[in-house]
């Protein structure tokens, strides 16, 4: 069942174990979106390589990257593979987000109005609409992923298969609309579903395996 008291304790009990993770890896706002658009259906490693081919060859902007020759952002792009869809993806944002006036004039609008707008855009979505929300604009939107997914039905707080926005509202009103707590709660999932709470979970040396229903079972 989900409850704010079970949602804080899984979190106290994970920052008290990895400690803070001090998301988003970026320099920029502009990278942020950028890595959130990429990191789809690969590993952070690649998406950094991608990022670096981008940044060598000063194209990390918004106006170059969507002048670029597509088989040369392609090119850029591979190690972050399907590297020609991602190529087109991150043109459909890129020429949003100048047709919208960049980051300040994003930044001044109101958290749905601009979710709703990041929906709009072709390859955007919910999850890297979110995930920009939440590091690029530090709006208080909690992500849903498939990390948050397995380790939150692991631990019987939701069942696994609701709607993302209906899982998302839940925690959401659960914890309040704290931006510092929901990327610090983020990070966290993502390093424990990596380290422990795994596909095929690793339950014997995880500090929430006393609490978790899911325990010991390699339940999906």
């Amino acid at each position: 069942m989900l409850t704010r008291r079970g949602l804080l304790a899984t979190y106290r009990s994970l920052l008290r174990i990895f400690g803070e993770q001090h998301w988003w890896p970026a320099d920029t706002p502009f990278e942020v979106m950028v890595g959130a658009v990429l990191t789809q259906n690969t590993a952070w490693s690649n998406v950094e390589r991608a990022i670096a081919n981008l940044a060598g060859r000063g194209k990390l902007d918004a106006e170059r990257i969507l002048r670029a020759r597509n088989d040369h952002l392609a090119g850029w792009l591979r190690p972050s593979g399907y590297f020609n869809i991602k190529a087109q993806r991150l043109k459909n944002f890129c020429r949003w987000y100048l047709e919208q006036g960049g980051y300040r004039r994003l930044a001044r609008m109101p958290t749905h109005r601009l979710r709703q707008s990041l929906l709009s855009v072709n390859g955007i979505g919910h999850e890297t609409a979110d995930d920009i929300l939440l590091y690029a604009f530090d709006r208080p939107v909690f992500v849903i992923d498939a990390y948050t997914r397995r380790l939150f039905s692991r631990l019987g707080l939701v069942t696994g298969d609701e709607a993302y926005d209906d899982m998302r509202l839940a925690i959401e009103q659960c914890l309040g609309h704290d931006a510092a707590l929901f990327n610090e709660y983020h990070a966290l999932i993502v390093r424990h579903a990596k380290e422990h709470c795994r596909v095929k979970p690793r339950c014997s040396d995880c500090v929430l395996n006393v609490s978790c229903p899911g325990a010991n079972t390699g339940s999906p």
